[in-house]
């Protein structure tokens, strides 16, 4: 069994792996991680059967680097290692396969490293396949076959082609476009409080919006206050988006 451990204290790390030694010599540590997204790096590289996450991290968390983890295919089985019991909650609908409290215990690590190990991928991939009410607050793209989380807070919008979906995003003083395999129907579902829909093939960004105009054709269009970029708005949904602007102020 492939391990990767993630925690971003040292010491907790190096405890892990302690433990892990006298459990079982068919163990193998394959890596550490001390952030989600180091520990989504590694385990696309790595390949591990299992992921001893710790939740409380600097940027991502352990309930986000999860999320990208089950996308996986197949996933690693998940085992939450935290000090703190209020995230439990969170833990089930990341649907983990264990939670363990700090400090961790030898017995409660083997029970849980048990129960990973008797899950055989099909059920791991259905898990993958479960989803979550809470909105992602990264979405993961690939850039030159590497995997890259975009915030979702700096994306402007993202517009259906006739395979992908285009998102384009701006972090400082760059911006860019990367390309996404889901559909635009999924995508307004899960950010349906962040984006508005203008077009059967755009979602915009509110806080990304600046205004409504009219082309010389009579056509009406978002401006964006972040990108040079004017997306058309489709006469169905015109009403519904100077409602929300107008309401936003």
């Amino acid at each position: 069994m492939k391990l990767l451990i993630v925690d971003d204290e040292a010491l907790a790390r190096e405890r892990l792996r302690s433990l892990l030694a006298d459990l079982d010599a068919s163990i193998e540590v394959v890596g550490e991680a001390a952030t989600g997204q180091q520990a989504i790096d590694q385990a696309r590289h790595l390949h591990p059967d299992v992921v001893l996450l710790d939740i409380r991290m600097p940027g991502m968390d352990g309930i986000e680097a999860s999320r990208h983890l089950n996308a996986f295919s197949p996933p690693p089985a998940i085992i939450f290692t935290t000090a703190y019991d209020e995230h439990a909650l969170a833990a089930f609908e990341a649907n983990a396969v264990g939670y363990l409290l700090k400090p961790v215990k030898a017995e409660r690590l083997q029970q849980s490293l048990a129960t990973a190990s008797s899950l055989h991928k099909g059920q791991l991939q259905a898990l993958q396949e479960s989803r979550q009410d809470k909105a992602r607050s990264h979405i993961g793209v690939r850039m030159r076959g590497d995997l890259r989380l975009i915030p979702v807070n700096e994306i402007c919008y993202l517009r259906a082609g006739q395979k992908y979906v285009e998102l384009r995003y701006v972090q400082g003083e760059t911006n860019g476009t990367a390309l996404i395999e889901e559909s635009l129907k999924t995508l307004e579902e899960e950010f349906s409080e962040q984006f508005v829909r203008v077009h059967r093939n755009a979602l915009v960004a509110l806080e990304c919006i600046s205004g409504l105009e009219k082309d010389s054709l009579g056509r009406v269009r978002v401006r964006l206050n972040s990108v040079d970029d004017k997306l058309d708005v489709s006469r169905r949904h015109v009403a519904a988006v100077r409602k929300l602007l107008k309401a936003r102020g």
